[in-house]
């Protein structure tokens, strides 16, 4: 079975080369990490001056992202609310640097996706008008109902993400509990994406992320990671995102700092059973796990 294609507002989201993206495999799509932030989990504090952000992008790139995702606010459990006011202080310079230098800069190919990790509408339209293509949304439209309006109405690509239903980072950790996590997140998916589709956004526009993490046990987390299959089924790309979470600190008792080699094992083992899409902090480390992936899995085509 073919993959389905991932279509944006700026045109096809097409598999590239290896030559295209940094040596990456074209079946998958790496999305680069960078945290505007003084408080994420990983990264927070390193990369907070649009000048810092910008040469970290630049390097994502050359180690094979195709797509940067631009975070201006923590959503990690237990952050602290952030204004929508400093947010967009943080990410939309970022956004705009890098829209504009899209092209015409030898380290930003035109190929290049701007994502924009947040859940509040007036960001996600500031960012969309100052040039990102994908807004990443934690909340699946459920703390700012506005949301869904603006990406119906600018329709870029969506990622759909689960997170438990109520809760929001400073609560999504307090004794989670699903009576089976994998069939109530595939139902989110079915009735967020149907609902999004009535507003009026494509579903060909819609990617699927299970939230790993928010809002989950350990044993969730695995279990939604063992039964993969059942969200690749309803027809739409996955992203996995496992880049050094707290899953590996339980499982293996490693700290923030020691998951690498972990989260590269857990990005082959995800991509031999076909996710394609993979966000992560070292996009270097991941495009080996792929290559490696690539070449010992027979695919079927």
């Amino acid at each position: 079975m073919r993959d389905p294609v991932w279509t944006l507002r700026r045109g096809g989201f097409t598999p590239l080369p290896p030559e295209r993206q940094g040596g990456t495999p074209s079946r998958f799509t790496l999305w680069g990490i960078v945290n505007v932030t003084p408080d994420s989990f990983f990264d927070g504090g390193r990369h907070e001056t649009c000048a810092e952000a910008l040469a970290h992008a630049v390097k994502l790139l050359a180690d094979g992202a195709r797509i940067l995702d631009l975070g201006g606010a923590s959503s990690r459990p237990g952050a602290a609310d952030v204004p929508a006011e400093e947010e967009a202080r943080r990410v939309l310079p970022l956004v705009r640097e890098l829209a504009g230098r899209r092209g015409e800069d030898p380290g930003i190919p035109a190929e290049t996706l701007l994502s924009v990790d947040t859940w509040r509408a007036s960001v996600a339209e500031a960012a969309l008008d100052a040039g990102a293509d994908i807004i990443n949304d934690i909340s699946g439209c459920a703390w700012e109902p506005r949301l869904r309006e603006i990406v119906s109405s600018f329709r870029p690509g969506y990622v759909l993400m689960h997170c438990l239903p109520g809760t929001t980072p400073g609560t999504m950790q307090r004794d989670p509990r699903y009576a089976n996590v994998v069939d109530e997140v595939a139902r989110f998916f079915e009735s967020s994406m149907a609902a999004l589709v009535r507003a009026g956004l494509p579903e060909e526009n819609i990617i699927l992320d299970p939230g790993i993490g928010f809002g989950k046990t350990a044993a969730h987390n695995a279990s939604l990671l063992a039964g993969m299959e059942r969200f690749q089924a309803l027809g739409r790309p996955v992203l996995l995102g496992v880049s050094q979470k707290s899953l590996f600190g339980t499982l293996l008792g490693l700290e923030t700092g020691e998951r690498g080699e972990a989260t590269s094992v857990c990005t082959a083992l995800l991509a031999a059973r076909g996710v394609s899409h993979h966000r992560v902090h070292d996009v270097a480390a991941a495009r080996r796990a792929l290559v490696l992936a690539e070449h010992f899995t027979p695919w079927r085509n």
